[in-house]
């Protein structure tokens, strides 16, 4: 394929207009429409709709910019650094990040970072969705216990694990009694906590009496004497440790692993290779500890 069509390619694709993009450039626009047909031809596809309103992009040619489209911008950078003796990474990062992380830790990391790295523009979304990075635009996804994706590769950079804490002045139930309890989330039928603790695994029975849609919420409900609760430990480590919640066990599942990800078709871009070098300085050993460090230092 050549490149220099692509680029031609993406330039319209970008202006929406071969007019558009020939005065951005100053260049002939016929040699732009000529570049864009060579690579229809080459590539036996039509990439452009052309009608009496203009331009507009066929289902191919999208598919064509979305997925090229940051990797020329990426060639292009690469390319100014080299040239200029400057590797310093510069440009736009856009990430997207779950809620609670957001909440707790992105807002240092953000400004560690940006204090490292001025020449990098950050853009952080927080939304705990699945999101597309090829559609939407990500350079970097933070994702929890993600689903596995061929078109992402990545890294576990932090490991969590949920445990089941109370009030201090709330009894354990013994038997089949239950405990008042407060949960993230919707109604979800759920009937008892699966622990694990120095003496064994046990069952605590539990009846809901809220349900909240923040971990931050339920964290600040139970310290105030509603109940127990299922909590990251990083969220929960000092309060335990100041005697502000008492641990009634670990509870029995899956460890919660962060995953940094990015799409596996592209070069991995400098603004990246920072933002993943930075993270795995703040949490080397990825712990709940350090999250929990980083979040409030002992």
């Amino acid at each position: 394929m050549d490149l220099l069509a692509l680029a031609d390619f993406n330039l319209v694709a970008r202006h929406g207009s071969f007019g558009e993009a020939a005065r951005a450039t100053e260049r002939p626009k016929a040699t732009l429409s000529r570049r864009v047909s060579e690579l229809e031809n080459s590539l036996g596809l039509r990439l452009f709709e052309r009608g009496p309103r203009g331009l507009k992009l066929t289902q191919e040619g999208r598919a064509l910019y979305e997925r090229t489209g940051a990797l020329l911008t990426e060639l292009a950078e690469s390319a100014a650094a080299i040239a200029s003796g400057s590797e310093e990474p510069r440009g736009r990062l856009r990430i997207s990040a779950p809620t609670l992380f957001s909440q707790l830790a992105m807002g240092k990391l953000v400004a560690t970072f940006a204090l490292k790295y001025p020449e990098i523009r950050l853009e952080v979304t927080t939304e705990d969705r699945p999101v597309d990075m090829i559609e939407e635009g990500y350079d970097l996804v933070i994702r929890v216990n993600p689903d596995p994706d061929e078109s992402l590769i990545g890294r576990v950079f932090l490991r969590d694990r949920l445990v089941v804490v109370a009030w201090p002045g709330l009894a354990r139930p013994k038997g089949k009694s239950s405990v008042p309890a407060v949960l993230r989330g919707g109604n979800d039928p759920i009937g008892a906590w699966d622990v694990r603790g120095p003496k064994g695994k046990s069952r605590i029975a539990i009846e809901p009496v809220a349900y909240l849609s923040s971990l931050i919420m339920v964290r600040d409900t139970v310290r105030l004497g509603v109940g127990a609760a299922s909590l990251p430990l990083s969220l929960v480590s000092h309060d335990i440790a100041a005697g502000r919640l008492a641990h009634w066990g670990d509870v029995d599942g899956p460890e919660i692993a962060l995953w940094a990800l990015y799409p596996s078709r592209r070069l991995l871009s400098p603004r990246v290779s920072a933002f993943l070098d930075h993270i795995k300085e703040a949490f080397p050993l990825g712990q709940p500890e350090e999250l929990a460090g980083f979040i409030e230092p002992a």
